[in-house]
């Protein structure tokens, strides 16, 4: 579990700064602490007042944190002077975090100043400490004295130039475009925030990671999205920020981090109303994913189920499907999927991507293993076991069928590495649930994306020359399919089982590895 801090000023509504960090560090799987910055008397409608404590108070609370506790990440808000903003960069310097990510926090979209004109050269010098900068369009046109981009096209190309600039990566948000359109024009009013930069609906259009000096496979990464017709998006630019400290601590690539915090923020706005909180611009719902988990977990009066008491058959697994869409729409919108489909993808990322497979492969059956030894059942423990068997089983069929005929090293990629780590600390978790909940969205994704392939490119006939066409036949085997619905069924029945804090932990590790499977489809974009 990731430690991630937050050094961000205080938004007593809850929707903002420290409030929205810690919410979003621990719905995406992370320890949070907080560092205040700055203390705001705010609510949904606006900023009324700003106090900003002395800033050798923020050097002490930072100094007691990290003198006692293990930092993975950093995630830096609002900053409000000068004098702050140099504490914060003596601190950087003397701990030097693996992961820092800056929300550059300078104007709310309301107007409000939420940090003084003089302190704006002390935030030009602390850029370059940061590891990821998460400006706003309005905030990105401020750090580069240029008037704010007009579409999309200029954006990109100002986040080109304060990555040059800085060094380090930036990325780039197209929810202040209207609609999250390129070249629209400015976002409604309704979508803005009332706090801490006023980000909109990030999760809502493209979002770009922009670095020059490469560290990104290529200069520019493009993720899609789209758009939610929100007036909630109170604290979004905060989530987003402190959202990718987090997961970028767990999975160690950036635009993997982007690709699993991005369909999460976008339910996070898609579901902000059922919050009902204010009569302004409402916070988005942290824990939209966890919204149908609660129901089945907690009984009539908010209490934890007790082990055996949880669930109806089915409906957990349901939960789990609902909880997968976002990843399935990202993985089907990959260019890897869309040129592996029309047989046009490139050789080369083609062997990249089955060479890492072979590898998973390898790591998966030893996952399925640890699944069989400690199943409840004997029809369990033959299935994982069975499981197991039938990876290493394909492992071996494609060095025989495929790799032994391609050229490409059997090099343990970055994604993948991540990807097995995960899922062996499931499997040394403790708990069965969370290890086949893990293990699940590599049958389930999988099986759904290849039918989907087979029915929408196949179903007639393989065009002529099609040189993947052997390759697709086998996501639409059947005796996967039987396979999944098995694995799907014995999920759901140890979440019915499960205590509730149990089926929580289940769903989490579901939407991690649910987020592994998207970055692992578009793996060989990036290294091949």
């Amino acid at each position: 579990m990731p430690r991630v801090l937050a050094i961000a000023g205080s938004d007593p509504s809850g929707g903002a700064g420290i409030q929205a960090d810690l919410k979003s560090i621990a719905a995406n799987g992370g320890y949070g602490m907080a560092a205040i910055t700055a203390l705001t008397a705010q609510n949904t409608q606006g900023v009324r007042a700003v106090h900003v404590p002395p800033a050798a108070f923020l050097t002490a609370q930072l100094d007691a944190i990290s003198d006692d506790i293990g930092i993975d990440a950093v995630k830096i808000g609002m900053l409000g002077d000068a004098a702050v903003i140099d504490a914060v960069r003596s601190w950087l310097e003397k701990v030097r975090p693996a992961v820092v990510v800056l929300d550059p926090v300078m104007v709310a979209t309301s107007g409000d100043r939420l940090l003084q004109e003089s302190a704006e050269a002390a935030l030009q010098a602390l850029l370059p400490l940061a590891d990821l900068i998460t400006p706003n369009l309005a905030e990105l046109a401020i750090l580069l004295k240029e008037p704010a981009a007009a579409d999309w096209a200029e954006a990109l190309a100002q986040g080109k130039r304060l990555a040059a600039l800085t060094g380090t990566t930036v990325l780039v948000k197209g929810g202040h475009l209207q609609g999250g359109q390129p070249g629209d024009g400015p976002v409604h009013a309704d979508d803005s925030d009332a706090a801490e930069g006023g980000h909109g609906a990030d999760a809502g259009c493209p979002d770009a990671l922009v670095n020059t000096g490469g560290l990104l496979g290529r200069e520019t990464v493009v993720v899609p999205g789209e758009w939610i017709a929100t007036r909630n998006s109170h604290g979004t630019g905060c989530s987003l920020s402190s959202a990718m400290a987090t997961v970028q601590a767990r999975v160690g690539n950036w635009e993997a981090a982007l690709r699993e915090v991005k369909p999460w923020l976008l339910g996070a706005l898609r579901e902000a109303a059922v919050l009902d909180v204010g009569s302004g611009n409402g916070p988005v719902h942290h824990f939209h994913h966890f919204h149908h988990m609660q129901q089945l977990t907690d009984g009539e009066h908010g209490q934890h189920s007790p082990a055996g008491h949880g669930p109806a058959e089915g409906e957990f697994a349901a939960a789990l499907r609902a909880s997968a869409s976002g990843d399935l729409d990202a993985i089907y919108a990959l260019d890897f999927v869309r040129r592996l489909a029309d047989g046009t993808l490139p050789e080369h990322e083609f062997a990249y991507y089955l060479a890492q497979d072979a590898i998973y492969l390898n790591g998966y059956s030893r996952v399925l293993a640890r699944a069989a030894a400690i199943a409840p059942t004997e029809a369990e423990q033959l299935f994982w076991a069975r499981s197991a068997q039938t990876c290493l089983e394909v492992e071996s069929e494609l060095h025989r069928s495929w790799l032994s005929t391609r050229p490409t090293a059997p090099t343990l990629g970055p994604v993948t590495k991540s990807y097995v780590d995960h899922l062996l600390a499931a499997s040394v978790s403790g708990s069965y649930g969370v290890l086949v909940a893990a293990a699940l969205p590599c049958f389930w994704l999988y099986a759904e994306v290849g039918s989907t392939l087979h029915r929408e490119f196949l179903a007639g006939g393989a065009p002529v020359g099609h040189p993947y066409s052997d390759w697709l036949r086998t996501y639409a085997d059947e005796d996967f399919a039987a396979a999944t619905r098995q694995a799907i069924a014995y999920t759901d029945t140890a979440a019915r089982r499960a205590s509730g804090s149990e089926r929580e932990a289940m769903a989490l590790a579901f939407r991690q590895s649910s987020g592994y499977e998207v970055a692992f489809f578009d793996a060989p974009r990036l290294y091949a």
